[in-house]
């Protein structure tokens, strides 16, 4: 049973076809596509791939950009099922105030990541950290329980309300320093620890709440420029989303 997953996010849409929807199964193809160019998986991407059985993403984009991948989707008549954050699944409890507001990326991030340390054999809190167009830091406890997370701005964000608010300054192209000493340098270091910080103080607080030390996970397409820049241990993994859809996907097929 192919499987074809979907990451929409704010800027990209990713997407990885899978041999069988269950965790661990072998990768066939996998791409991405800034949102501008959704029209063209079609005939391009997509073209040579075999019908999948099931697809099933997540999407924050909002309902136009839904429905212009349900567009693309035609080309094997299947329907997507879109995840909805829920009070629980696939072993996450959802500690959200409002459970379905909970943005559906965070909450597959979260199931990816739970499913990752009960396959290491890990009875360990987490720290789930998606660097993107804006940063989430999500708390997840041994049990499985979402005790809540933070939001903040990406790196691009920072810097385009600096340079707006902020007469002589331009987005940089400068270097993560210790102590830097030029307005480039500056910036961009300033974002990066900016984001550390928040981590950090989520890491601090969930050690303090579960008395045990969390594993923090990272990914995202940002990551990458985060991760060296982090004073913890970090573990950077790419393709956290994917995991996530694979692991709703057998679970929901075992009760289907």
């Amino acid at each position: 049973m192919t499987f074809l997953a979907l990451d929409v996010g704010n800027t990209r849409l990713k997407w990885a076809f899978y041999e069988e929807p269950r965790s661990g199964s072998r990768l066939i193809a996998q791409g991405a596509q800034f949102l501008e160019n959704i029209e063209t998986l079609a005939e391009g991407d997509w073209a040579g791939l075999p019908t999948p059985r099931w697809v099933l993403g997540c999407v924050v984009a909002g309902d136009a950009v839904k429905r212009r991948v349900e567009e693309q989707l035609e080309l094997w008549d299947v329907t997507p099922q879109w995840v909805v954050s829920s009070s629980a699944e696939a072993g996450v409890s959802n500690g959200y105030d409002h459970p379905a507001r909970l943005g559906s990326d965070r909450w597959v991030a979260m199931i990816g990541a739970r499913q990752r340390l009960v396959s290491l054999g890990l009875n360990r809190p987490c720290v789930v950290v998606m660097v993107g167009t804006a940063v989430t830091v999500e708390a997840i406890d041994t049990e499985g329980r979402f005790l809540g997370g933070i939001i903040l701005p990406g790196h691009g964000i920072m810097l385009r309300a600096l340079e707006s608010g902020t007469a002589g300054l331009h987005v940089p192209t400068g270097e993560v320093r210790d102590f830097p000493t030029n307005t480039s340098d500056a910036l961009t270091s300033g974002g990066t620890f900016a984001i550390a910080g928040a981590v950090q103080r989520m890491v601090d607080n969930l050690r303090r709440h579960c008395g045990a030390e969390p594993v923090c996970f990272m990914t995202g397409g940002a990551g990458w420029k985060m991760a060296p820049a982090m004073a913890l241990q970090v573990e950077l993994v790419e393709g956290l989303i994917f995991d996530g859809l694979l692991e709703m996907a057998s679970r929901r097929l075992m009760t289907a």
